[in-house]
């Protein structure tokens, strides 16, 4: 587990990338980094999952994965199949290993996001592909840094 000093380290430094990428100074659509699409779905409709989240703090992990390069739909606070499927691929590309993107929240995307919060210096309770209490408040904690 990272110190609190080395975390916020972590923390300030992913805050100022997914911040500079978010809101290049000067940048227009023509300069600005284009957004990734989500593969697309070919399932039915899964239902939100927002492993936790108020709508405010679904928004925020929705920016932050908008603004890192992945497409999850509209902005809403509400963590459909889109959003998922925008994190699972980002969590693929950042090496930590979420399986197929379907959109669906499974233990794979549980797995992925306790790796990445837990390289954030977040106690997610262990790498087990459930979404405990414990990986739900660390989960809210990043969602709390307010991406949006």
């Amino acid at each position: 587990m990272a110190s609190n000093s080395l975390m916020k380290a972590l923390v300030g430094l992913l805050t100022a990338a997914a911040l500079g990428v978010g809101t290049l100074a000067g940048a227009t659509a023509a300069t600005a980094a284009p957004v990734r699409q989500a593969p697309a779905h070919t399932a039915g409709v899964r239902a939100v999952n927002n492993l936790g989240l108020n709508t405010a703090e679904g928004k925020s992990v929705q920016c932050f994965v908008r603004d890192s390069g992945y497409d999850p739909g509209t902005i809403d606070g509400q963590l459909g199949a889109n959003s998922w499927r925008a994190w699972q691929s980002y969590l693929n590309d950042q090496g930590y290993d979420a399986g197929t993107v379907d959109g669906a929240v499974g233990p794979n995307t549980i797995r992925a996001l306790q790796r990445f919060l837990t390289e954030l210096g977040y106690d997610t309770g262990g790498i087990d592909g459930i979404a405990g209490s414990k990986t739900k408040a660390a989960w809210k904690a990043f969602a709390q840094l307010g991406w949006c």
